[in-house]
């Protein structure tokens, strides 16, 4: 299947959102209900509700766009050199176990390896966005742009950092120790696609995460960058990042980057 397709980043956006909204229902009645979990490679948990997202959501994407592979966290799949759909079922497991309610369903489409179009919706948090590189982004009914935050130090940061088990120099929490004594405040929310979401809301300036797969951020990046933003891989020491900015703010921040830690590639 080769993904080939006339369709616009904005249909493939709204697309995005009514599956999305459709999973969302499905996940939201597991809420603070109990749930049977496993786990894969890493120890990476998985609920039932994962499981049933991803279904669904494959499922109403054959029905919608037959013509469009799909990648999910738990059913993998073959991407194309055109589009590529990435499901992220439930983005921010650990949150939906413990009753957090910073979690999503994410869902997005790769044109060509880059971000194009997604759709993220939060059901618990009563919130949803959508964007496409050719249309513009949504934060539930109303336009959306990052903010204009143009001083390091007025900026509030946001970050997928650290992980358990891992030293600091690997996780990246010695890179983000020499950040965040620059910036105004540090957030952590527990979902790539919420906290990309938000940066493309203006609620925060800068994300900084480790390398993650593309389910995790593809929709995220997609609406952030619909709303005025950059988005980019960072290597440094050896160790991937990715990392999404409003653009007043991404050169100041690559270039604080590269002083903490020498860039590389």
């Amino acid at each position: 299947m080769t993904g080939s397709t006339s369709r616009s980043g904005r249909e493939l956006s709204k697309i995005a959102l009514q599956v999305a909204t459709e999973a969302s229902r499905l996940v939201l009645g597991g809420f603070r209900q109990q749930q049977h979990v496993s786990y894969k490679a890493g120890q990476e948990p998985v609920t039932e509700y994962d499981v049933k997202s991803e279904e669904l959501i494959r499922q109403r994407l054959a029905e919608l766009t037959p013509e469009i592979p799909v990648v999910g966290e738990e059913q993998g799949g073959q991407a194309s050199t055109e589009l590529t759909w990435y499901c992220d079922p439930i983005d921010g497991t650990i949150n939906f176990m413990r009753g957090h309610p910073f979690f999503a369903v994410s869902l997005g489409v790769q044109k060509g390896g880059v971000p194009f179009a997604g759709a993220v919706v939060a059901p618990a948090l009563r919130l949803w966005w959508r964007g496409s590189v050719d249309d513009r982004a949504y934060r539930t009914e109303a336009p959306c742009l990052v903010s204009d935050t143009a001083e390091f130090g007025h900026a509030v940061i946001t970050s997928g950092l650290p992980a358990r088990g891992r030293p600091s120099e690997v996780s990246g929490m010695d890179l983000l120790t020499q950040i965040t004594p620059l910036v105004r405040d540090v957030r952590r929310c527990g979902s790539a696609a919420i906290e990309l979401c938000m940066v493309a809301d203006g609620t925060y300036d800068v994300y900084l995460t480790r390398a993650l797969s593309p389910w995790d951020t593809c929709a995220g990046a997609a609406i952030l960058l619909a709303a005025g933003g950059r988005w980019q891989p960072w290597n440094t020491s050896g160790r991937a990042y990715e990392l999404g900015t409003n653009a007043a703010l991404h050169e100041s921040f690559v270039a604080r980057l590269a002083q903490t830690h020498p860039h590389q590639g």
